[in-house]
């Protein structure tokens, strides 16, 4: 998935949640959410891309041996600052990203492609091959699924805007 797609997701995840609690989002769990969504990428394309430090775009912070520790961690520290709803934000956009980044895998049952996920009692799986940022912005072709990706992204993008502009339609 690409970042937007990932965020778009965990926002989507977030609402849903919100409405069937019938609560409203805070800023702070939209950023936390928004962060959760975006961290593992963060940390795993520019060491494995560029620093060549991670075997793959796809291991140490894609992890479940980090995501949960980690999740559980934000979400501690939040408890103790009597926020735990932005902790649990944070928690759920980790699990939205893992999740994105496993679907296919999980719906053709392709278990040998989803070790990155217990990465390093496993191997992560070869899913790149470092790939420099520029050689991957000129690999993106202008087909229907990217501009699709753009439209949601363009989407969720004014709902971020307008939620920070508090429009009363929108969960604060």
């Amino acid at each position: 998935m690409f970042p937007w797609t990932h965020a778009a997701f965990g926002y989507v995840l977030l609402l849903v949640l919100a409405v069937s609690l019938s609560r409203r989002v805070s800023r702070a769990e939209l950023i936390a959410v928004v962060v959760g969504t975006q961290l593992p990428d963060l940390v795993d394309k520019p060491l494995a891309w560029w620093l060549s430090v991670l075997p793959s775009g796809r291991s140490l912070a894609h992890s479940l041996v980090v995501a949960v520790p980690l999740s559980a961690l934000v979400l501690a520290v939040a408890w103790r600052r009597s926020h735990p709803e932005v902790g649990a934000a944070f928690a759920l956009g980790y699990a939205s990203h893992l999740l994105g980044d496993t679907y296919v895998e999980l719906l053709y049952w392709r278990t040998e492609d989803l070790t990155f996920l217990l990465y390093p009692f496993l191997p992560a799986y070869p899913y790149d091959d470092g790939v420099r940022f520029g050689e991957f912005l000129g690999a993106i072709e202008v087909t229907t699924p990217l501009l699709l990706g753009v439209a949601v992204a363009a989407v969720v993008g004014s709902g971020f805007l307008v939620h920070f502009l508090r429009a009363p339609w929108l969960p604060e």
